[in-house]
């Protein structure tokens, strides 16, 4: 499995919604099916905006965990193209910095 590109932009598709559950805790809801996250899939994903570069999700989890930031990518990375196979999370290549010709 390729490396995810520090510059992709990760979102959840339409109809995929980060929920908290009263009873099951974190879940991720998609069509006809709920994914329960753990505390960790909870806080990749709530970083998650359509915005955000991988890059920038990486560096704000590094930052709020004192966690090394080359781990935090590969676990991160990981989960999210996990979840981009079940068609339950979109990443977006970066810019290709070309304009129109």
């Amino acid at each position: 499995m390729s490396a995810l590109d520090a510059e992709a932009v990760p979102r959840l598709p339409r109809g995929v919604r980060l929920r908290e559950d009263p009873n099951r805790g974190w879940i991720l809801l998609g069509p006809e099916r709920v994914l329960k996250l753990d505390a960790i899939a909870a806080a990749i994903l709530s970083e998650v905006d359509g915005d955000r570069s991988f890059s920038a999700i990486v560096d704000r989890l590094a930052k709020r965990y004192a966690a090394p930031a080359p781990r935090i990518a590969a676990d991160a990375g990981a989960m999210l193209r996990g979840l981009a196979e079940k068609r339950l999370l979109e990443i977006e290549p970066p810019e290709s910095g070309e304009g129109p010709p």
